[in-house]
């Protein structure tokens, strides 16, 4: 896997002062957000692009919310995000619009993919293990809830899952269920 890297920036925000970089993976461009004093062992949150939720504050899931408290909590533990450019599952986000139609009309989230010709969840997360490599850690406290982020991450050690749990609302209430019930997250 051949992977570009940036240089490091300073990115100051409304969560706290971080450093970033950029890992361009083929044609797609990866953020890395961390404390410029990493933990020895750092929690480390996987997110995946959801621009709908992310920069637009959806109320059909809890990406954003998973962002902003990952961020916060980067900030006060010396930790790190890793933004993954998988848009939608990674189907993109042409095709996460066309399943969003597809569940105003009664399908759910695996449903929907599986209407548009896709799996469950397309995402990849081989990138991550080269990203922790750069940085040189060996250990890490994984924030999530999906078991595939736990089974992915190769050659890494997950001292501890710590789980991130949001308030559900009338609008994401099944889409969180499907995730829990159907998809095995840890919810």
């Amino acid at each position: 896997m051949n992977i570009e890297i940036s240089e490091v920036a300073n990115l100051p925000s409304r969560f706290g002062d971080f450093k970033v970089k950029a890992f361009k993976e083929g044609q797609k461009e990866h953020l890395v957000i961390y404390s410029e004093h990493l933990e020895e062992v750092p929690t480390v949150r996987v997110h995946s692009e959801c621009l709908t939720g992310d920069a637009i504050g959806s109320l059909k899931c809890d990406c954003r919310d998973q962002l902003e408290y990952a961020l916060t909590l980067a900030s006060k533990n010396n930790g790190m995000v890793i933004y993954l450019r998988q848009e939608g599952r990674n189907i993109g986000l042409l095709n996460k619009i066309n399943a969003y139609a597809l569940q105003d009309k009664g399908l759910n989230t695996i449903e929907a993919n599986h209407q548009l010709g896709f799996r469950a969840d397309e995402r990849t997360y081989e990138v991550v293990t080269k990203i922790l490599h750069h940085f040189g850690i060996k250990k890490i406290k994984l924030l999530t809830n999906n078991p595939d982020k736990i089974n992915s991450i190769s050659d890494i050690e997950i001292v501890e899952r710590v789980p991130i749990i949001m308030d559900s609302n009338k609008y994401n209430e099944d889409y969180l269920n499907i995730k829990k019930n159907k998809m095995g997250h840890l919810i």
